[in-house]
This record gives structure tokens, C-alpha cells and sequence, in this order.
């Protein structure tokens, strides 16, 4: 009988999916194969699911090819705010053997998503801020946040301060808690300006539909990464030196972040972006020391394709998860 795996969220964490130097590597070496066209993605299907322009529904697919052998379609489900004990938001990846078309398993894709989001902010980091960081501000309190705490606890060793700070001050304790040991310094801030006051890198994972973080925020040397919704002001992206980005695609056309609603407003061109993930990554672009960035991090689903497949590939050599009738 042919079978497929189904991997639910512990699965995924048994079968490796904290591994964060695998993550780091699976970005730089998907990367690779994308330049050389060995992997790819079309544009996600989006599909409103409500009057809150955060309620979506995405159908993410893509292809890796080497050694993930991989094509696949992430499906997931956005929601403004949690609903009783759901999250808000929820997701599964579905993988097929590229090579074969072969159905392989299933994946409950919510962390790896997370995995994914932090990994690529780590390794944007690392080329645009070479000489290293000593202070890091996060401004969020949501899943976003946590994995990214996660990533800066364990990636960044010397890393002195991380200063937080979320609208609803309360949501900062699992946060303070899930870094109540350590060598780095957390705290909480009742303003976000206060919590960007000495930061070297200022990492938006808000869920935010309405911007608010001023062109205050910009400063010599500093780094300003989007990953939430809707955080920054036009006229921050504008105050910055120099505008880099994961990739930029067709997604520009509709995605809700930042830096793409200006892009519609014909506030902003794809001619300015001075680089992207594979000119940081692959090529070693680097900016001047001195120069005031901003990143923004759309999140792309050729990246979960692979993580996808990697942590289903280890959960076949640990028989690990369900195993499913697939005919």
C-alpha cells in the first residue's frame, strides 16, 4: 500500500525544525538553486476572508529541486486575532517528490513558517550589519516575535540588549519569561520609541494595519527589518538610505506590507531597491557602515517548500509522524 507521512507541530520539532543553523543553511542553499533555476514559485493565490484586510486565506506554491527534490503547495489561513484556543494563523504544507511527482506527506507548517521568517532576518542580518550588533529593539509580541527571540538568543552570542515592546504591554510576559536565562539583557517598554532608543536593529513583527512608526526611527547605521503587516510609514522607507528586500516579485502588485502599498502609491520604484537576498547572500553586497536600511521581509514560500521537505526527509529516517493511505 502507498503511504504518505503526516507530520503535526511536534512532529516537526522532533524531526528538527528548531534547528536554526539547518535554517540559516536551507535559505542560503535554496537561494542558490533559485539563481540557477533548480527552484521556483508562482505567485500565491489570495483569497479576503472577511472586511479585515488581515482575515486571508494564501495558497503558496513552489518547487526546490537538489537534494529537497521537492515540489509543494503551503496553505494557509490568517485571522486578525486568535479565535478561542485557535491561532491565528493556521497552516500545512503538502509535498510531492519533484523528481517523480511521488505524494510524500503533509506538514503542519505554522512554526516552520516562523522558522523560515527568523532564519532569513539572521542571515540579513549577518550581510548587512557584517561588524555585528549590540542592540536589538522587537517590537511585536506574536508568534513572529517569539521565534525571532529565539533566533536572536541563540544566533547572536554577543548580542548585549534586546529591548521590547507591543501595544498591549501584558503580552510581553511570555516573552520575558521564554528569556528569563541568559547572558543577553531583555526589557520591556512602554513605548516604542523608547524601546528603538539604542538599537542597532529595529525588527517589526507586529500585526499592525496601520502604521506607525515614524521616520524617527531612522538613524546612521541603523537597520529597520519589516516582517509584520503594515508597521512603517511611507516617509520611513523614504528616510532610509538604502531600501533591500527578500526578493522583489509580482506579489508587489497586491501584498498588504509596507513597502509594496507604497510601491502602488507610486511612492516607490523596484528600480530603488539597492539589493536583494541573493546579492546579500550569494554575491556578499554589503552596504556602507554609516548608511540607515530597511529590509523588508515578504516571506517566500520557495522557503517552505524546503524546510517542508527537509524535516520530512528526517522524519522518514526516524519514522517519525502518521503514516497515511495515499491511494
Amino acid at each position: 500500500m502507498n503511504t504518505i507521512r503526516h507530520l503535526s507541530r511536534k512532529d516537526t520539532i522532533e524531526a528538527g525544525a528548531l534547528d536554526w543553523q539547518a535554517a540559516v543553511t536551507d535559505v542560503e542553499a535554496t537561494l542558490r538553486l533559485l539563481r540557477g533555476g533548480e527552484a521556483g514559485m508562482v505567485a500565491e493565490s489570495v483569497m479576503p476572508l472577511g472586511a479585515d484586510p488581515r482575515n486571508k486565506a494564501y495558497g503558496l506554491p513552489a518547487f526546490v529541486g537538489g537534494t529537497y527534490d521537492a515540489a509543494g503547495l503551503k496553505w494557509t489561513v490568517h485571522r486578525a486575532e486568535p479565535i478561542g484556543d485557535l491561532p491565528s494563523i493556521s497552516s500545512t504544507t503538502v509535498i510531492n517528490r519533484l523528481s517523480d511527482g511521488a505524494p510524500l506527506g503533509s506538514v503542519e507548517s505554522a512554526l516552520l513558517t516562523r522558522m523560515r521568517t527568523a532564519a532569513v532576518s539572521a542571515a540579513a542580518i549577518k550581510a548587512l550589519k557584517p561588524n555585528g550588533i549590540r542592540s536589538v529593539a522587537l517590537l511585536g509580541a506574536g508568534a513572529h516575535a517569539q521565534t525571532h527571540l529565539d533566533m536572536l538568543r541563540a544566533l547572536f552570542a554577543d548580542l548585549e540588549a534586546i529591548h521590547l515592546w507591543n501595544r498591549t504591554r501584558s503580552n510581553l510576559e511570555p516573552l520575558l519569561k521564554q528569556a528569563a536565562n541568559g547572558p543577553t539583557r531583555v526589557s520591556p517598554h512602554a513605548d516604542w520609541r523608547d524601546a528603538t532608543a539604542d538599537a542597532d536593529v529595529v525588527i517589526c513583527c507586529t500585526s499592525s494595519p496601520q502604521p506607525f512608526l515614524d521616520r524617527s526611527a531612522v538613524r546612521p547605521g541603523r537597520l529597520i527589518m519589516q516582517i509584520g503587516f503594515h508597521e512603517v510609514m511611507f516617509e520611513t522607507i523614504a528616510a532610509t538610505d538604502l531600501v533591500t528586500v527578500d526578493l522583489w516579485g509580482d506579489f508587489a502588485n497586491k501584498s498588504a506590507k509596507s513597502l509594496f502599498q507604497m510601491y502602488r502609491a507610486g511612492e516607490f520604484s523596484s528600480g530603488q531597491v539597492a539589493a536583494d537576498l541573493p546579492a546579500l547572500l550569494l554575491d556578499k553586497w554589503c552596504p556602507p557602515p554609516e548608511a540607515s536600511l530597511y529590509f523588508s521581509s515578504f516571506g517566500l514560500n520557495v522557503f517552505d517548500i524546503a524546510f517542508a521537505a527537509r524535516v520530512l526527509r528526517q522524519a522518514n529516517a526516524l519514522n517519525i509522524g502518521i503514516l497515511l493511505p495515499s491511494i
